[in-house]
Order: C-alpha cells, then structure tokens, then sequence
C-alpha cells in the first residue's frame, strides 16, 4: 500500500481548507460539482470520526496500562467504530473501495443509533462507473495525509473550513445554492436581532446545512455567555436528505453534541411537537424557500396544528404558510422570530393581504427590513427581513419599523456582498428604532390601516433627494427642451393614427 507521512502538527484553517478543496478537485470530470458535498463532507466526517476513536482508544490504553480490553470498551469513546469499519479498514482495499466505504459508514450508523442514524447520507459509492476504484483510491490517499483528531485539528478549525467548503460548494453551484446556503452575514443580522441567550432553545423549521444554528452558538460564546447550556436546545428540521445530513455533521465538527435535527418536510409534517400542539422555542429563525409551490395546502385546510390561524396561503405560494407555522412556533411572552422573504409578501393581495391584515392587528410584526439585491444566491431579487415578536416591548406596540437597507452592501463581480459595517449598521437602526431620514421611520399601525395593510418600504420610507442646483436660465432651456420632445412625440403619435385611418 502507498504510504503517505500523516501530518501531525496542528492544522491551521487556511491549510485545512486548501486540502479540503483539493479532495473536492479529485472527484472533478467523472462527478458533477452539484454533488460535491454528496461524497466529500461524509468522507471528512468518516476520517474525523476514526481519528478521534484513535486518540481516545490510545489515551485508554495509556490510562489501563495496556488494557486492550478496556480500551476497546464504549465508555472511552464518544462514538463506537465496529471492528473493521475503521477509515484504515477502507484504506486498505484495492478492489470494491466504494463498497467497504459504504459498509464502514452503515455499521457506524447502527453502531450510534442515538446521534448518527443516517448522518452519512444516501450516496452511491458503489456505482462505479461514477466513482472508480482509482478515484476513491486517490481520495482515501489524499484525506490519509491529514490526521483530523483533536489534538491535531480542533473542533472550531474544522467547523470553519467545513463551512469555507459549503459557501465554496455554494459558489460552484450558484442557481441551486440558496437551497443550502445562507450569506452568513445576513444569518449574522438575523441572529443578532433576535439576540439568543445561554439556555434558550433555538429553532429553525428550515435549518438547510445548519448555518443559522451555529450562529447562534457563536452569539452565545462571544457576548460571554455558556453555549453548552443552549446544547441540547438547538432544534431543527430539513427536507433534503443530503442537507439535512450535512447540517447534522457540521454542528458534530463544530464541537456540539446535544442537538436535534430532524430529517422532514416541515409544512406537511412538523417534527417538534407537544401533545396536539407545535413546541414552542424562544427563537424561531429561518430562511425558507422563496414562494415555494406545492407546499401543502392540502393538508392546511384542516391543519391538526391551527397553523393556518391567519388565513390559508395560496397553492402557489408557500411564504405566509412558513410565516405562520413560525409564530405557531414561537414561545409564549419570550418567542421572537426573524425570516427572510422575498418582497412579494409585503404587498401581494387577496389570500396573503388578509393574513397580512390578521398578523398586524394581533400586533407582534416588529420590524420590515430591505435588503439589498444580489446579495443571496440564485436569486438577483433583493429579500426582507421581518422580525416578529409574541409580546413587543411597550414603546413598540401599534408599532412597526421599517428600514431600507437596499444600499447596505459592496459591489462584486458576481455577487453582493453585506459587510460587518452594513450588518452593524442595519443592527443599529433597529436597536435604536426611532426615525433616520431615508432610511428608516416608525410608523404607526393607523396609518398601515390607511394603507390597506400593504407593507412596501417605499410608501413609508422616503428616500433622501439631493437638490440639484440650476440657474434659471438651465431651467428654462430644460423646460423648452422639454416641451419640443413632448411636441414631437405628439407629431409622431398623430402620423401613426393617419397612418392606421384612426384620424381623420
């Protein structure tokens, strides 16, 4: 067997990185770039998860003096690896590499029943006219030259470049990335807005690969707060098989361990309940996909979940039926929730315009924030952000703040991008929640009434117009200029009425 020297010094974020985009390079040609993440993040979890059964395996036979027995014993391991199903298992084959792969990650799956059922996603390795024995000979060879347990790769170095390799994926796959993925600097806004703290259970009835549940761990951790004291309560459901995987390795990389992501589709079938009600949580965040069709409606007529408290959302459309099962979802006095949406929801009528209507008589819309354009991906249209809250604090009440973000970002080639200073700006308006010419403006829910419930930015937040200063003189060439054009165009309209016998 080709032997390669396993790194040992401990492996910064950057080389871990560039190594990881290189495996994902091996699998170019015979494998699309969309399913990238189908093989490389199971393979990176496989070698994770043996590396560190190493080190605990090795620090029990220290501690048993030489006791293979007890060192092989459950207790001294986070997670069990079966005999034979260890990653230097599947290193050792020359022929059937993807079959021994496969079987290695279904023992290790039954092994864990608790915390790994199905982590490892339903890709086929055995298919090798896709995956040969060569390419994942090459793959296994190129993973083996890292040594990913903890005393070489902590949790948090893993974590970030697990999450460099999803937005690197989301890059690649720009029209389907928004499925996925998340600008982290937009989860970033949300999360700060809602503002977790240590205890509180987070919810995400869309969590994708995870992003916007790790953000709120990091929230917890940097404004000095115990975020072991929120695992255990971090909630979420995904309908993708392969996301909802992956959501479940990247909080396992990031160090969590207590968690509870369930693999569902969240409008037809919630997986958080209580007795005949939803659970409830003191965050609920989510970016749901935008106007999704065939969401369910069916199933909504008689929701068993009285998720359709404000109306029923049209077939076509599934924004207003995330909207409510999340205020469902929000926990009594303490729930806040935030949600990204496309602008449609602020205006759109009929079926949406009377649960639109419902929502902001039971007061607990708090905020409409407009993002900038191009800013997500697959999609140019710029989003909302609406922030909901069960109980507002007394000075907001028969109240909404609308911002208008739509110039917070820089401009890139491809894609905009919404820096930290947008995102403490946007934060900053929102905290202080009073009135900013242009761009923000408290506006009361009397005057929303007078506007039919229609929640367009525009008809609240005046944009700034810089007077321009212009002799008299231009201003009377402009009004003469002005009044040729429209002369001449009334001369070309009368030609083509001659010209069609419409005048006479």
């Amino acid at each position: 067997m080709k032997s390669l020297s396993i790194q040992s010094q401990n492996i910064d974020i950057s080389s871990l990185s560039g190594h990881l985009w290189q495996a994902a390079n091996i699998l170019r040609g015979p494998v699309d770039a969309a399913d990238f993440k189908t093989y490389i993040f199971p393979l990176l979890f496989f070698k994770r998860l043996s590396d560190v059964y190493d080190e605990e395996y090795a620090a029990a036979l220290e501690e048993s003096d030489g006791d293979v027995e007890f060192a092989q014993f459950p207790e001294n391991h986070r997670f069990q690896v079966p005999e034979n199903c260890h990653w230097k298992d599947a290193r050792a084959k020359s022929a059937n590499i993807g079959h021994a792969l496969q079987k290695a990650m279904r023992c290790i799956e039954q092994a864990n029943p608790d915390t790994l059922h199905g982590i490892f996603g339903d890709a086929q390795w055995t298919n090798k006219e896709r995956l040969s024995d060569a390419l994942l000979k090459d793959l296994l060879e190129h993973f083996s030259s890292l040594n990913l347990g903890n005393e070489h790769c902590k949790a948090d170095i893993l974590g970030q470049a697990y999450e460099y390799l999803i937005k690197k994926f989301a890059d690649l796959t720009n029209k389907k990335a928004g499925e996925f993925y998340t600008p982290r600097s937009v989860v970033a806004l949300m999360v700060r807005i809602l503002a977790p703290k240590a205890g509180e259970t987070i919810y995400d009835p869309a969590c994708g690969t995870g992003g916007m549940l790790l953000e709120a761990l990091h929230h917890v951790k940097e404004h000095g707060g115990d975020e072991h004291l929120m695992l255990g309560k971090l909630y979420g459901q995904e309908k993708n098989l392969t996301t909802s995987s992956i959501a479940r390795m990247n909080l396992f990389l990031h160090g969590a361990e207590d968690f509870h992501i369930e693999r569902g589709d969240t409008l037809r079938l919630p997986a958080f309940y209580s007795g005949d009600s939803l659970a409830t949580f003191d965050c609920v965040i989510a970016n749901p996909p935008f106007s999704l069709k065939k969401w369910g409606d069916d199933a909504w007529t008689n929701d068993p979940y009285g998720r359709n408290f404000a109306g029923l959302p049209p077939a076509k459309s599934g924004d207003f039926a995330w909207v409510q099962h999340m205020v469902k979802s929000m926990a009594r006095k303490t729930g806040r929730m935030a949600v990204v949406l496309p602008h449609g929801v602020l205006f759109r009528m009929s079926k949406e315009g009377k649960i639109r209507h419902k929502l902001l008589e039971m007061d607990i819309l708090e905020a409409v924030i407009g993002l900038g354009k191009n800013i997500f991906y697959g999609t140019g249209l710029a989003p909302c952000v609406l922030v909901f809250r069960d109980s507002k604090p007394k000075d907001h009440r028969q109240k909404v703040l609308f911002i208008d973000a739509s110039k917070e970002f820089k401009t890139g080639r491809a894609q905009n991008e919404l820096l930290p200073e947008h995102v403490d700006n946007i934060h900053r308006w929102y905290e202080d929640y009073q009135d900013v010419e242009g761009i923000c403006r408290v506006v009361t829910l009397d005057e929303i009434r007078e506007n039919d419930f229609n929640l367009t930015i525009p008809r609240y937040v005046e944009p700034v117009i810089e007077e321009e200063s212009i002799t008299i003189d231009r201003a009377i060439a402009n009004l003469k200029e002005a009044l040729q054009a429209a002369c001449a165009a009334e001369d070309r309209l009368k030609a083509l009425l001659e010209k069609e016998g419409l005048m006479a």
